[in-house]
Order: C-alpha cells, then structure tokens, then sequence
C-alpha cells in the first residue's frame, strides 16, 4: 500500500533520485467523542482512503473519561469507537488496505486495544494494533510537579488534579506504522498528529524538515473538526445543501507538503476556500507561531485556491523549530454545578422570566441561610430568547415566550439539591406562564476545571507498543523556538467611511475555544474590502464590541493578520467565563462569537456599499 512504499530517492546508485508523485488520501471520521458513527462508513466505502483518522478528544474529555475508569478499570476509553465503528467496519477496512489511527484510547489505550482486539477476533479479522503511551501524567505527578509551569499566569498545579495529560507528537504515531501497524490507538497527542503522523511516515519526511511539517499539520488542523471544513458551520449557511449526508473531510496530500481538500463524490456540504480558511482560524492564537509538538507552524502566506468542484489546493504553511516542552492539560474539581431550564410565555415573557428567576434565586439563598448552609459561590441567569447572549447589543423584538436558565456553583451537593427542589414551585408561585421544565428536576454534577501547564520534553518518553513489544521514541528535546524572533506584524493602511454596513456584507468569521480564551477569524470576501477591515476591526474596538464576553479585569482583544488568505485572527482572553463545565453560561466555547461579530458595524464610501451584493 502506499504507506508501506519505499522511502522516496532511496537506492538510486548515483542516478537522479526519483520525485515522489504519490498522493496519500487521508479522511477524518470524527471530530468529538459523540460526533456521528455514520461518517466512517461513507469514507471507508467511498473516500478512495490510504489512512482513516478519528479525533475524540477535548480537553473535558480526559476529565470524564477518568472519572469512568475510577469507577471501572475497563474503562476511560471512546467505548463506540470499538463497538459501533470497527466492529461493523473491520473486514472492509482490512480489505481496502486501509490504516486507521484514532486518539480513542483516552486515558485507557490497553483496555481499548484489548477491545478491539477482541473485536477482530469476533468477525476474524487480523489487523496488528500498536499503542502510543506516555502521555498520560497523572500517577507521575508528584515526580514531575516541580519542573511543571503554567501556561498562562504562574500558578501553581492545584493541589488534586482529576487527569494530567501531554499532547504528544506525530513521531510515535509515525513509528508506529513504520513497525508494520495496522491500527494505532493514542491517549493525548496533538489533533493535528494524527494526520502528520501517517505523512511522516508515507514520505519520509524527517523531524527538521519543518516547512513540511508544518503544512502537514495545517492538514491535520483543517480535517481534524471533520464537516467543520466541508460546510458545517459555515457562515453562509444557506449556500450549503445536503446537511441531510455531510461529506466528511479528506486531504489529498504530495510529498512536497502541499494537499487539496475535498470530500467523498455525492455527499452534502461545500468545499471552497472560505470553508477552508473558516477552519485554518479554528481555535489558533497567533497564526505567526501556531505551537505544536512538532513544529511551530506559521500560516500567515497560507494559499487557497479552487482547483475544481469542492476542491481547494493549500500551500504556504511555513515552519520553525518547536519548542522545548509539551503542553499539559490538567483538570480538577471546583466544587459542584447545577443547571435548571424552563419556558415562560405571555406578554412581557423577558420580564416575566427575569423577575421569576432572581425570584427564585433569592428564595434559595434564604432557605441555605436557614439551613446553615453558605451562599451559592456564583450564579448565571440569561433569558434566552431576548437575545441575552449579545448584552448591549441586544435587540429583542416583542417575543412572547423565551427559556430562562439558571446556572449556581457551591462546595456542598446539599445546597445545589435544595435549588433543585425549589424550581418546581415557581409554575404555581410567581409569574403566570411558567411551564416546560427541560430534564425535569435538575440534577447537579461536579465542576471540572481546566488548568493549561509546560512540561519539558526531557521529562517525558513515548512508547509504541506493538504485539506485545514496547520501545521507546526518542523525540528533539531541546527545542529552538524563540517568540522573539517573529517580526512585528505592519499595521498597514487605514480607511474611512461614509455609511456602515454589516461586517457579514464584507467577511465570513468562525469562532472557537481554547479553555478559558476564545478567537474569532474573519476573511474578507474580497481583498478589496480589507483596507476598511483593517481600519474598523481594530483591538480597541473588538473588545470594546465584545466586552459583555470577556472578563473585565483580565479580558483583552489581540489581532493578527494573515495576508495569504485575506483575514485576521482575533484571540478573546478570559471571554468564557471559565470555559467547558467550569462556565456557567449557555455559550461556554464561544461558538456564537462570531456570528456576534458579524453585525459589527464596518464604515465603508456610499459607492461601495451600494454596489455590494449582501448575503
């Protein structure tokens, strides 16, 4: 198979080495735990695939999955990655010839290769399954603390930690296949891995060739939210037909690094490069320095170009040394959390349903103080429907029902079960109206938090394990990346308008999280609208606009341009109240971000307001 091929320019006894003109397809199945099983079957059967990847891990993700193995140590893994994709899928797959790595291990990569081993048996397959470990760092806590840094602030790890993972690189996955691995099934490693791990090994490419690195990772990085790059979650929504049968992502890659984005031939969905370029800003900081285990990628030059029906070419990622640490998540406990939802309709439904809610509040912490509880740590309500998610620029129209949800923190499962109580009585004991209590009583639940650290890569050894035989990956560990060395990003020219027009006229956006921070990307639809973009979508006035979002001590909007494909990337710190379940909002990834940012008002001459065509 294409993987297995010989390494290109090798054995040429003096001749001019071969130019290796292979492609190697590579389709992603998944792009969260809980995204849909039906996926793989369309690639397997219909995406012409060399390597199938699945992507199930978020930072939450390890917290719950570690909580699943406390209670039963078979467990901690993404269970339907075995039972309701390889099983049904294995003899197909073993057929095609087609080599599978997915990050479904957890933090329990024995037990899930012992499932699917058990697996292949059932339907007599035999495909060689190889782990990667190393990653998890939980039981070497007290071993490595001293030597961990934040990411962000200093602080110190707290003092229990739920999980400790590091995002590992492509090198083991890449070792993996080079030992004869059918299957490889990692814990934490980063998303983009999974893609440049099979590209290592398919080409050769070694671990200082870093401008193929790095575009091998912008391969990963573009498939790795599956039909987030093929029309899913694109801002014109309503140019994308078939949602009904989303076509899953495949990269058709060259040795050079380049790759051409497509999807399986009569699926659903849209490949253009404004879908592309909505997923090369997915959840990025500063895209001069885009940090990975591997390399430090920079996609400012990136080019899209359409070269057929659903069809875009990507060039330009270029890459430096990577740093000398791995990133860590950590999670831990901060008390427990409880969410109660329900409807109020009638006349004046927002006040009702804002007057019921403080109401209610207000009675609980009466009944805690009776009890010898303390107050609720924090609470959140928003009047969904009232458009509460866009604070001062809200504009509600005269709405006769919304949903009113109510989100509170303590440190005592007691008290957050006397708010559960306490809901119910408002249907027959304050405002007229209320009804539909979404799940019923509410239940509370642990509040898991994130806390993003630095290891040395010294520190830290990965393992492939293959039939049995475990050998370590030696992996650069000193690093060369210095942040100083990026050059200043120009201002450029600045515009003035006449008349404002909707920032959605003149630019797609797409916005993502990284734990507590969020970015929103915007890309011109035409590079000639970017003069007025630079001069309106100026820090000062992205925070300013967003400010309802961000935190206001530690809030703060930062700017990038990428002149390849016509954007800038806006990185929103603190603007998550928390992020994940530790946030008590309805928003806790800021995935509506953008599609706030898309009323901004961008000044722009009369002429070329008038001649644009909205969408």
């Amino acid at each position: 198979m294409p993987g297995n091929s010989p390494p290109p320019g090798s054995s040429n006894h003096g001749r001019t080495p071969k130019v290796d003109t292979r492609k190697i397809r590579i389709g992603c199945a998944s792009a969260f735990w809980g995204d849909t099983n039906a996926a793989a079957a369309q690639l397997v059967r219909h995406g012409g695939l060399d390597y199938l990847v699945f992507d199930y891990l978020a930072e939450i993700t390890m917290s719950i999955l570690a909580a699943a193995r406390a209670k039963d140590p078979t467990s901690g893994y993404a269970i339907d990655f075995v039972t309701e994709v390889m099983a049904p899928l294995a003899k197909e797959i073993a057929a095609r010839r087609i080599r599978v790595v997915a990050n479904a291990g957890g933090v329990n990569p024995e037990a899930c290769r012992d499932a699917l081993r058990r697996a292949f048996d059932a339907v007599g397959v035999s495909l060689r399954i190889a782990l990667v470990t190393g990653d998890d760092l939980q039981p070497r806590r007290a071993e490595i603390e001293g030597e961990v840094s934040s990411l962000e602030d200093g602080a110190a790890l707290p003092p229990r930690t739920l999980s400790m993972n590091a995002y590992l690189g492509a090198l083991p996955i890449a070792e993996a296949f080079g030992r004869g691995a059918d299957v490889v099934v990692t814990g934490r490693v980063a998303d983009s891995a999974l893609v440049l791990g099979p590209l290592m090994h398919a080409f050769s490419w070694s671990p200082d060739d870093h401008d193929r690195l790095s575009q091998g990772s912008l391969a990963g990085h573009i498939i790795e939210c599956g039909a987030q790059c093929t029309g899913g979650n694109f801002t014109d929504w309503e140019s994308v037909t078939g949602y009904e049968d989303m076509g899953f992502p495949i990269v058709e890659c060259e040795a050079d690094g380049s790759f051409v984005v497509t999807k399986p031939d009569g699926t659903g969905g849209l490949v253009t490069p404004h879908t592309v370029g909505e997923q090369l800003l997915y959840e990025i900081g500063d895209p001069r320095a885009y940090l990975l285990p591997d390399v430090v990628c920079d996609f400012t030059q990136v080019k899209l170009e359409q070269v057929g029906p659903d069809r875009v070419r990507v060039t330009g990622a270029r890459g430096l040394p990577p740093a000398a640490t791995y990133k860590c998540s950590a999670t831990w406990l901060d008390g427990h959390r409880i969410t109660a939802t329900f409807v109020i309709g009638g006349i004046d439904a927002p006040r009702k349903g804002a007057r019921v809610a403080q109401a209610i509040l207000a009675r609980v912490r009466r009944l805690l103080g009776e009890a010898g509880l303390a107050d609720l740590r924090e609470t959140d309500v928003e009047v969904l429907g009232a458009e509460a998610t866009y604070g001062a620029h809200a504009r509600p129209a005269v709405t006769r029902e919304v949903v009113v949800k109510i989100a509170c923190v303590h440190d005592d499962k007691r008290a957050l079960r006397l708010f559960a109580r306490e809901i119910a009585q408002a249907a027959t004991g304050m405002a007229p109206g209320l009804t539909g209590f979404v799940g019923g009583r509410p239940k509370d639940s642990p509040r898991v938090r994130l806390h993003s650290c630095l290891v040395p890569k010294y520190l830290i050894t990965p393992r492939v394990d293959l039939d049995g035989d475990t050998q370590p990956v030696p992996v650069p560990g000193t690093g060369g990346f210095d942040p100083a060395t990026l050059c200043p990003q120009p201002a450029g020219p600045t515009a003035e308008g006449e008349v404002t027009v909707p920032l959605l006229w003149l630019a797609v956006a797409r916005s993502g999280d990284k734990g507590d921070h969020a970015n929103i990307g915007v890309i011109a639809r035409d590079r000639d609208h970017l003069p007025w973009l630079r001069a309106a979508l100026t820090e000062q006035a992205v925070a300013a606009y967003m400010a309802h979002v961000l935190d206001p001590v530690r809030g703060k909007a930062t700017r990038w341009e990428l002149p390849g494909i016509g954007g800038f990337n806006f990185l929103l710190e603190h603007a998550l109240g928390g992020g994940g379940v530790a946030s008590l909002r309805i928003d806790p990834q800021g995935k509506a971000f953008a599609q706030q940012l898309l009323d901004f008002p961008v000044p722009v001459p009369a002429a070329l307001a008038a001649a644009l065509n909205p969408p």
